[in-house]
């Protein structure tokens, strides 16, 4: 006799009950659904007693529907026609122009222009990963500041934009022009590598990917800091992480500058991970004294319900518009000036060899010299921080 007071042919017989019953509830299941699946009028009567009988089960499958419903409704974009955009537009120009503290929120929506895939869209990393399809890589050094990123960078040199918190790790927005204390990057930057053990922290800003060999929980680049020698790391925030660097994080900034602002355009983002930080929205304000909040997004977000504007439209063209609105022209973007050459530290003698990444060139001429077309040594890394890091980040984002 085993513990319990049972032998082990009564266990047997018990678990094959279990069994037995589990798989009865699973086939009432697949029948009730397959009923609830068909028009009223084509169920028989005999249907229509088994979902009488049935009318617990009926409601929880009723409410699953509508909760898949409801989230697939969710996902899909959502264009303004022309002239409601335009309208909106102008109130979003006016509440610009009237904004005593604007602060711009930014996320992957804005940089889909330069060929860099969002996470939400039809076509977003998450998305595709969701419907067991692969994500292509993206090839970062061939990417370039928007139209969106030059128009931020012209409204801060009009003082209408004060500050902008991104939660993008591609350093568009630093190449665009956009001063780095005007600027929080909530999840790191591709571009910049850090020594920890200096006070302050030294930062080195490269010309190329420095995430070829970090992780999660696993930082170290590769390559030591020019001044005391120690391990430098890289600056990326993944999943399960939190940012406490001060460059490029500066979250500092970001929590001051949102809590002076009295108006916020959120550009391109879910905002599904940026409403997770309450100081962001001045959640202890009450309700009347909270900034503005403005949306520009093909898709719902959390927030849509207390904006005070949503835009539905591609940012380009949004900005575009306001732009215009405005009287502002947009700046090109230059290879030529993009602030990240001046900005960068030179790899010392004997560091060449410490990455594989194509490196950002300024012309042509740059580009030949440095062997871009015909490379050697190790092939570049999988699309750099996009094709490696982020599609680490995304696979972990599945199963928390």
């Amino acid at each position: 006799m085993a513990a319990g007071g049972l032998s082990r042919s009564e266990r047997k017989a018990a678990e094959r009950v279990r069994r037995l019953r589990e798989e009865q509830q699973r086939e009432h299941l697949r029948q009730v659904s397959r009923i609830l699946r068909k028009a009223a009028a084509e169920r028989s009567v005999e249907e229509g007693r088994l979902l009488a009988e049935s009318e617990d089960l009926v409601t929880e499958l009723q409410g699953r529907s509508r909760r898949r419903e409801g989230l697939k409704r969710r996902q899909e974009e959502v264009c303004d026609d022309p002239e409601e955009l335009r309208r909106k537009v102008q109130e979003l120009a006016s509440a610009v122009r009237n904004a005593k503290y604007l602060v711009v929120y930014t996320g992957a929506g804005i940089s889909t222009a330069a060929s860099i895939p969002d996470y939400r869209g039809p076509n977003g990393v998450w998305t595709l990963l969701q419907k067991g399809r692969n994500v292509s890589t993206t090839d970062l050094s061939e990417a370039n500041p928007t139209l969106t990123h030059m128009s931020i960078t012209r409204l801060h040199e009009q003082k209408l934009v004060q500050h902008v918190v991104s939660q993008n790790c591609d350093g568009l927005h630093v190449r665009s022009g956009l001063p780095r204390t005007a600027i929080s990057e909530l999840h790191g930057n591709m571009y910049i590598e850090v020594c920890t053990s200096c006070t302050p922290n030294q930062e080195y800003v490269r010309v190329f990917d420095v995430t070829e060999r970090t992780a999660l929980h696993r930082h170290q680049t590769g390559r030591a800091c020019h001044r005391c020698g120690a391990q430098l790391r890289d600056t990326i925030v993944h999943f399960g992480e939190r940012g406490t660097l001060g460059q490029p994080l500066n979250w500092e900034a970001a929590t001051s500058a949102a809590s002076k602002a009295d108006t916020i355009l959120c550009l391109g983002s879910s905002l599904k991970v940026l409403k997770k930080y309450p100081h962001l929205w001045c959640m202890t304000k009450p309700p009347s004294r909270r900034p503005k909040l403005y949306i520009v997004n093909l898709q719902w977000t959390p927030k849509d319900d207390g904006a005070t504007l949503k835009l539905h439209g591609k940012c380009d063209d949004v900005m575009r518009l306001l732009m215009d609105e405005l009287g502002l022209e947009i700046p090109l973007y230059s290879r030529w000036q993009d602030p990240i050459f001046s900005l960068a530290t030179p790899l010392l003698a004997g560091e060449e060899g410490s990455h594989s990444q194509r490196p950002l060139c300024r012309n042509r001429e740059e580009e030949l010299s440095s062997g871009q077309d015909a490379p050697s040594g190790p092939a570049p890394a999988r699309g750099g921080w996009f094709g490696r890091g982020c599609a680490k980040r995304i696979k972990r984002k599945r199963v928390t």
